[in-house]
């Protein structure tokens, strides 16, 4: 019966090695091909494409304000970023029904300019092309200092409501209202979620409750150059030492 046993492994590991020695490797043949700009545009889908692409383009180059100056992002302090930290400071009290001592704006957030002359909304997506959302903290003091350290190691970013030194990568002489910060108060500020959440190494606000109704940054830019307009005013931010290197 052993025998037998033995004789029925050995057959079966023979054939094992007959069919893996007469298994054929699969080979994996590739191709190159070269991208160029040779091919033509097909017609039809361009026809399809063109109703939405014409409205977008209309909505995109509508004219909805004028800048006196052309406005740059620089740090630690800029025009275009006062008037876009100002933009949010505004808004955020109005949408959301409240008074704000304090706002930021995410200094890498900015991606482009506003022209010297007329302002579409096309330049608007931009400036700010993300879809982040205005959003609203309590502080203690204390939290905003550890945050306004973080803002001054990075050589400032745009605010609105308060002023400050940076010194040895610190903020010191800080000033919110006039007022010297007390780390025993609380401040109500207007952020981006993606600051609040966490982002660009913000850890320390991410456990902070929020406020969020929805609001896109952007479209408070919009809404905020608008109603400008309307009133009959240009936009002519300027810089007013908000935030400065100490010696």
């Amino acid at each position: 019966m052993l025998r037998k046993t033995i004789t029925y492994f050995l057959s079966l590991y023979a054939l094992m090695v007959v069919a893996v020695c007469n298994a054929q490797t699969a080979v994996i043949e590739f191709t190159n091909y070269k991208i160029e700009n040779t091919l033509k545009p097909d017609s039809s889908l361009l026809k399809l494409l063109m109703p939405y692409t014409d409205s977008v383009h209309r909505s995109m180059n509508a004219v909805i304000g004028f800048s006196i100056n052309g406005m740059v992002k620089k740090q630690p302090e800029s025009a275009l970023g006062n008037f876009m930290a100002d933009c949010m400071k505004l808004m955020a009290e109005l949408k959301f029904n409240q008074k704000v001592d304090i706002a930021f704006v995410n200094y890498g957030g900015m991606r482009s300019y506003i022209p010297k002359g007329e302002i579409s909304i096309g330049k608007i997506y931009e400036l700010m092309p993300f879809d982040n959302l205005i959003v609203i903290q309590k502080l203690s003091g204390k939290i905003l200092q550890q945050f306004l350290d973080k803002m001054a190691s990075r050589d400032g970013w745009p605010v609105s409501g308060l002023t400050m030194s940076i010194k040895d990568k610190k903020a010191t002489h800080v000033l919110i209202d006039q007022k010297p910060l007390d780390e025993n108060a609380i401040y109500v500020v207007a952020n981006s979620d993606y600051i609040a959440n966490g982002g660009d190494d913000c850890e320390i606000l991410r456990a902070v409750p929020k406020i969020n109704i929805g609001y896109l940054y952007r479209d408070a830019l919009i809404e905020y150059i608008v109603s400008l307009n309307r009133q009959g005013k240009t936009i002519d931010a300027k810089t007013d030492n908000r935030i400065v290197y100490a010696n």
